[in-house]
Protein backbone atom coordinates (compact mmCIF):
# COMPACT_ATOMS: atom_id res chain seq x y z
CA UNK A 1 0.00 0.00 0.00
CA UNK A 2 2.91 2.39 0.68
CA UNK A 3 4.12 1.91 -2.90
CA UNK A 4 0.78 3.23 -4.13
CA UNK A 5 1.10 6.38 -1.98
CA UNK A 6 4.70 6.91 -3.12
CA UNK A 7 3.68 6.58 -6.77
CA UNK A 8 0.72 8.92 -6.21
CA UNK A 9 3.06 11.49 -4.64
CA UNK A 10 5.53 11.19 -7.52
CA UNK A 11 2.76 11.57 -10.08
CA UNK A 12 1.34 14.58 -8.20
CA UNK A 13 4.77 16.26 -8.13
CA UNK A 14 5.22 15.52 -11.84
CA UNK A 15 1.83 17.07 -12.63
CA UNK A 16 2.65 20.18 -10.60
CA UNK A 17 6.00 20.53 -12.34
CA UNK A 18 4.30 20.08 -15.71
CA UNK A 19 1.70 22.72 -14.82
CA UNK A 20 4.34 25.33 -13.87
CA UNK A 21 7.00 24.31 -16.42
CA UNK A 22 6.78 27.63 -18.31
CA UNK A 23 7.50 29.66 -15.19
CA UNK A 24 10.28 27.32 -14.08
CA UNK A 25 11.92 27.27 -17.51
CA UNK A 26 11.52 31.06 -17.82
CA UNK A 27 13.28 31.58 -14.50
CA UNK A 28 16.08 29.21 -15.51
CA UNK A 29 16.47 30.96 -18.88
CA UNK A 30 16.67 34.38 -17.21
CA UNK A 31 19.30 33.03 -14.83
CA UNK A 32 21.31 31.64 -17.76
CA UNK A 33 21.06 34.98 -19.56
CA UNK A 34 22.34 36.86 -16.50
CA UNK A 35 25.26 34.43 -16.15
CA UNK A 36 26.13 34.76 -19.85
CA UNK A 37 25.93 38.56 -19.65
CA UNK A 38 28.18 38.54 -16.58
CA UNK A 39 30.75 36.36 -18.37
CA UNK A 40 30.68 38.64 -21.42
CA UNK A 41 31.14 41.66 -19.15
CA UNK A 42 34.17 40.01 -17.52
CA UNK A 43 35.67 39.32 -20.95
CA UNK A 44 35.08 42.94 -22.00
CA UNK A 45 36.54 44.20 -18.70
CA UNK A 46 39.83 42.43 -19.42
CA UNK A 47 40.26 44.61 -22.51
CA UNK A 48 39.00 47.83 -20.89
CA UNK A 49 41.61 49.72 -18.86
CA UNK A 50 38.94 51.82 -17.12
CA UNK A 51 36.79 48.90 -16.00
CA UNK A 52 37.78 49.30 -12.36
CA UNK A 53 36.41 52.86 -12.40
CA UNK A 54 33.11 51.60 -13.77
CA UNK A 55 32.92 48.91 -11.11
CA UNK A 56 33.71 51.42 -8.38
CA UNK A 57 30.99 53.76 -9.61
CA UNK A 58 28.54 50.86 -9.76
CA UNK A 59 29.37 49.89 -6.17
CA UNK A 60 29.06 53.49 -5.02
CA UNK A 61 25.70 53.76 -6.79
CA UNK A 62 24.42 50.79 -4.79
CA UNK A 63 25.23 52.70 -1.59
CA UNK A 64 23.19 55.76 -2.58
CA UNK A 65 19.42 55.84 -2.34
CA UNK A 66 17.23 56.32 -5.39
CA UNK A 67 15.34 59.48 -6.23
CA UNK A 68 11.73 59.42 -5.02
CA UNK A 69 8.90 61.17 -6.84
CA UNK A 70 6.25 62.84 -4.70
CA UNK A 71 3.24 65.05 -5.38
CA UNK A 72 2.70 67.96 -3.00
CA UNK A 73 0.44 71.02 -3.10
CA UNK A 74 2.08 74.18 -4.37
CA UNK A 75 2.58 76.81 -1.66
CA UNK A 76 1.14 79.62 -3.80
CA UNK A 77 -1.64 77.97 -5.81
CA UNK A 78 -2.38 74.80 -3.81
CA UNK A 79 -2.29 72.87 -7.10
CA UNK A 80 -0.55 69.48 -6.96
CA UNK A 81 3.02 69.61 -8.28
CA UNK A 82 5.60 66.87 -8.70
CA UNK A 83 8.77 67.11 -6.65
CA UNK A 84 11.80 64.86 -6.54
CA UNK A 85 13.32 63.88 -3.21
CA UNK A 86 16.90 62.76 -2.70
CA UNK A 87 18.24 62.26 0.82
CA UNK A 88 15.40 64.29 2.31
CA UNK A 89 15.93 67.30 0.06
CA UNK A 90 13.22 68.28 -2.44
CA UNK A 91 14.09 69.31 -5.99
CA UNK A 92 11.87 70.96 -8.57
CA UNK A 93 13.24 68.95 -11.50
CA UNK A 94 14.52 65.44 -11.89
CA UNK A 95 17.70 66.80 -13.51
CA UNK A 96 18.63 68.70 -10.35
CA UNK A 97 18.05 65.61 -8.23
CA UNK A 98 20.03 63.43 -10.66
CA UNK A 99 22.92 65.89 -10.60
CA UNK A 100 23.00 65.88 -6.81
CA UNK A 101 22.81 62.07 -6.75
CA UNK A 102 25.63 61.79 -9.32
CA UNK A 103 27.78 64.15 -7.24
CA UNK A 104 27.19 61.96 -4.19
CA UNK A 105 28.15 58.81 -6.14
CA UNK A 106 31.33 60.43 -7.42
CA UNK A 107 32.23 61.59 -3.90
CA UNK A 108 31.90 58.02 -2.57
CA UNK A 109 34.01 56.65 -5.44
CA UNK A 110 36.61 59.39 -4.96
CA UNK A 111 36.79 58.53 -1.26
CA UNK A 112 37.46 54.91 -2.16
CA UNK A 113 40.39 55.87 -4.37
CA UNK A 114 41.74 58.25 -1.73
CA UNK A 115 41.72 55.42 0.86
CA UNK A 116 43.12 52.84 -1.56
CA UNK A 117 46.86 53.62 -1.14
CA UNK A 118 46.57 53.38 2.64
CA UNK A 119 44.66 50.08 2.41
CA UNK A 120 47.24 48.64 0.00
CA UNK A 121 50.07 49.74 2.29
CA UNK A 122 48.40 48.01 5.24
CA UNK A 123 47.98 44.91 3.14
CA UNK A 124 51.68 44.89 2.23
CA UNK A 125 52.62 45.20 5.91
CA UNK A 126 50.47 42.19 6.76
CA UNK A 127 52.14 40.12 4.04
CA UNK A 128 55.65 41.06 5.21
CA UNK A 129 55.02 40.02 8.80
Amino acid sequence: MSNVWEMAAIILVALILYRYRARILGALNRFDERVAAKRQEEINDRRDHTAHYKHTLRLAEEQVEDIQTITVPDARTAEPVTRYVFEGEQFATREEAETTRADKIRAIARGFYMELPRALAERRKDKLN
